[in-house]
């Protein structure tokens, strides 16, 4: 392999690239080499600008992942658009906060649908799409989910949160397990602390903001472009034997 990075050639769908991670993903992967088709409920113009200054194609696909409803839609306008669809990264994901003892089940059922049962139903209209398409080599398609490090620890106020993103890494391990022989690489990443829109008010409560660089042995809060690199690695030929983990990029707060 002359180059085990590089995603030429491939198309990636990122679903809940507007902003944020999802947004830093889609441009890696577009600077890697990657065509990209965003899914979700906003138009991502500014990713969209950023992945077109990098000379690769971009499709907005309108969606909004509280069901599973345009799952397939999702996966047939990327491949009508490109032809093919080779890298599929489940980003797209919610958050409620209450005390477990007054948490509602509109809340939890939410949580719940978004980020773990239309997850799992995109992922599988997703895996048939490449192996019908099949191809040569160890691997014909890449599978990236957005974890969370409360895919490891308990969390506080977040319990449909945490039960999603702790079954999301489980389900990561199932579906690497069935689906490897088949050429489909299945992990995740799980983002520490990040600055984000979903961190602001973690970030501008000094109390806990304090309390979270202290825990952090790299000193600072994430950036958006730190997570790039492990998704090109996951998404490229320089991961074909890489199955069923759950990647970490938190600045060693696990390690703590």
């Amino acid at each position: 392999m002359a180059n085990p990075f590089s995603l030429e050639g491939k198309v990636a769908l990122v679903t809940g690239a507007n902003t944020g991670l999802g947004q830093a993903v889609a441009v890696a992967l577009a600077e890697a080499g990657a065509d990209i088709a965003a899914a979700g409920r906003s138009a991502p113009t500014e990713t969209q600008a950023a992945v077109e200054a990098t000379g690769r194609k971009f499709l907005s696909i309108k969606a909004d992942f509280g069901s599973i409803e345009p799952v397939q839609r999702v996966v047939d306008e990327t491949v009508a658009a490109f032809g093919q669809v080779d890298i599929l990264v489940n980003n797209a994901g919610i958050i409620r906060r209450a005390d477990s003892i007054e948490f509602t089940e509109a809340d939890w059922d939410a949580v719940m649908d978004t980020n773990l049962k239309v997850v799992f139903f995109l992922t599988q209209a997703f895996a048939r799409q490449v192996i019908k398409q099949g191809g040569e080599g160890a691997s014909i398609g890449k599978i990236i989910n957005i974890a969370s490090l409360l895919s490891f620890q308990g969390g506080i106020r977040v319990p449909s949160y945490t039960a999603s993103k702790s079954g999301l890494a489980g389900l990561t391990k199932i579906l690497a397990n069935e689906w490897a022989s088949k050429g489909v690489n299945v992990n995740a990443i799980a983002p520490g602390y990040f600055d984000t829109n979903n961190t602001e008010a973690l970030r501008n409560d000094a109390d806990r903001n304090a309390s979270i660089l202290a825990r952090i042995p790299a000193g600072r809060w994430g950036q958006p472009g730190d997570l790039g690199g492990a998704a090109v690695f996951l998404a490229s030929q320089a991961a074909d034997y890489v199955q069923g983990i759950t990647l970490p990029v938190d600045g060693g707060w696990l390690a703590r």
